[in-house]
């Protein structure tokens, strides 16, 4: 096995990433570049993908950027269509758009409640829908394709006031596990990727004051994840060998006990 190949294991691979303007998704197509492959970085954010792209090739990696929102299926299948016509399709996708606005079920928040099911729901299916076939193409003719689902361990664990972020997350995590039963035996491998807390821009879009006090008393008591430690999961993942299937992970921080 020659060098490169040690250190560009998904040299040849083209990888979708959505919600790629902050956090994981951002990490990860970093990472996903850094290791050979070439990245579709899809945000709402036109600047912060730009900046996005820029370092990616400064850092000798390939990046190209799509402005799209995921809620709007039209403009994924757009993407696909772009993603097929440049790069003759994805063999990767890493679902990373989401959101987290915790709030008790009795604030009858219901804007909110529309908002996480519409993104970390509908979104994921949206994405899913126009890349599948990309995903089973690839497969096909190259032996391997990822489906990398961003979900929470808040999919599997209890905690109060998330109700609502929690269940979209459990959607995620059963739904993928349907997904590698149905897409394994095309050697397109599913993975849920289940983190803890992990310091992004998602705190900062928490409204109610009780889930906020709790998170900053959290990010004292104990050290949370960074985005780079979930997006070097994900890359891990993505360049195991073809028969290796990671169909759910848990990153959790060290201090965190559920």
């Amino acid at each position: 096995m020659s060098t490169n190949t040690l250190s560009r294991p998904l040299a040849g691979r083209v990888a979708v990433v959505t919600g790629a303007s902050s956090g994981i998704g951002e990490a990860s197509a970093e990472q996903l570049a850094s290791l050979g492959a070439r990245v579709v970085v899809l945000a709402r954010r036109a600047d912060r993908l730009a900046d996005l792209v820029a370092r990616v090739e400064k850092n000798g990696g390939s990046a190209v950027a799509i402005t799209a929102d995921v809620t709007d299926a039209a403009a994924l299948r757009d993407a696909a269509d772009r993603v097929e016509a440049e790069f003759g399709g994805a063999d990767l996708l890493l679902n990373n758009a989401g959101v987290m606005l915790p709030a008790p079920i009795e604030e009858l928040a219901t804007d909110q409640w529309k908002h996480q099911i519409d993104l970390n729901i509908s979104g994921l299916m949206n994405s899913i829908g126009a890349f599948t076939p990309q995903l089973v193409g690839a497969a096909a003719e190259r032996g391997v394709a990822d489906l990398i689902n961003t979900s929470s361990i808040a999919a599997q664990n209890i905690f109060p006031n998330f109700a609502v972020y929690s269940g979209t997350k459990a959607y995620v995590t059963h739904l993928s596990r349907h997904l590698r039963a149905e897409l394994g035996a095309k050697n397109v491998r599913v993975s849920a990727i289940e983190p803890g807390i992990v310091g992004t821009e998602l705190q900062s879009h928490v409204t109610d004051q009780g889930a906020r006090d709790w998170l900053a008393g959290s990010r004292e008591s104990m050290e949370w994840l960074t985005a780079q430690d979930v997006a070097e999961t994900v890359g891990f993942i993505a360049a195991l060998p073809p028969r290796v299937n990671l169909q759910q992970v848990t990153i959790m921080p060290t201090g965190q006990a559920g």
